[in-house]
């Protein structure tokens, strides 16, 4: 308990690659898909509870880390909503712009505002 993720005598590479490159990918492509379909954001967390229980799969069945780890599951957890939320937030702000330009306009990247 003494860490904040057990990777069970492996690389942290592990992690980057499983994780953070696989399960980030993932929720992405995830979180943009639910964007486009127009669900609401509070529906992204729960998808997500799917992705971080297969991410966790992946480390057990190739990796040989533990499978119910409740501190390895709450990282992988929180590493998938960031990247789902960034892929929500990126297309939601572009149909916002788009689909609505006469009232509003994009403000940066994951944002926008109403036009003056």
């Amino acid at each position: 308990m003494g860490q904040l993720y057990d990777l069970g005598g492996n690389s942290p590479w592990v992690f980057v690659v499983v994780t953070c490159l696989l399960g980030g990918a993932g929720a992405f492509v995830s979180g943009r898909a639910m964007a486009q379909t127009w669900r609401p954001y509070w529906q992204v967390p729960l998808y997500m509870l799917g992705i971080a229980a297969g991410v966790r799969f992946i480390h057990h069945a190739l990796f040989d880390e533990v499978l119910l780890s409740l501190e390895n599951f709450a990282v992988d957890f929180v590493v998938v909503v960031v990247a789902a939320s960034a892929g929500y937030r990126l297309v939601r702000a572009d149909q916002i712009a788009r689909q609505y330009g006469w009232l509003f306009e994009r403000a940066g990247l994951f944002g926008w505002r109403r036009k003056a």
